[in-house]
């Protein structure tokens, strides 16, 4: 069981602030609990412990200053427009913090590739993390966001803003282009959502 040595107010209010639900302690000793995913934190005086399947899914949270996670992200249309589908993948040291994937409905490959970085982006900063390398297989995306290539599309355009917006949350980030074979999992994950209506 992971122990975070850390001042268990300021915890919570990180937490809180995540808008994961804090409860009171089943003990005297418990100052108070919380869930998410498959891991709960139970605070003392001074420290927090970390209980259940996946510490991962709320560590981030109770470690200040957020930390550094690799993002991976992907999305997928069949037809183009066609059915969609994203993927993303968030990555630190310990592994596999979290990952996700869902049918979009209809559209084209470049929107989904978008919706898929706005979902990464969005769970990394809902993780608490303050520094992301984040990588993706569409160049058109990257460069895009990058400022390099124009964005003339204005539904494009609208994603590229808010990706911006997401990235500016963040204390430092950098976004990559990479072979889809370095991006495999966040891929897989979209196929199979694909594949699995």
């Amino acid at each position: 069981m992971p122990t975070v040595e850390c001042d268990s107010d300021e915890a919570r209010r990180r937490l809180e602030e995540a808008g994961v639900t804090v409860t009171p302690g089943n003990t005297d000793h418990e100052r108070w609990r919380a869930e998410r995913g498959d891991a709960t934190a139970v605070a003392y005086d001074g420290k927090v412990v970390v209980q259940g399947g996946s510490p991962t899914d709320i560590l981030p949270l109770l470690e200040p200053g957020g930390g550094r996670a690799h993002v991976y992200f992907d999305g997928a249309s069949r037809g183009n427009p066609g059915p969609a589908a994203i993927g993303w993948v968030i990555v630190t040291s310990d592994g596999i913090v979290a990952e996700g994937s869902k049918r979009i409905g209809k559209t084209t490959n470049n929107r989904a590739e978008y919706e898929a970085l706005v979902e990464a982006l969005t769970a990394a900063a809902e993780y608490g993390y303050d520094e992301v390398d984040v990588r993706g297989d569409s160049q058109l995306i990257v460069k895009q966001v990058r400022g390099e290539w124009k964005t003339n599309d204005p539904g494009l355009r609208e994603h590229r803003v808010t990706v911006r917006e997401l990235l500016d949350r963040f204390d430092r980030w950098s976004l990559e282009h990479v072979p889809r074979e370095i991006n495999d999992h966040a891929d897989s994950l979209a196929n199979e959502a694909l594949d699995n209506a």
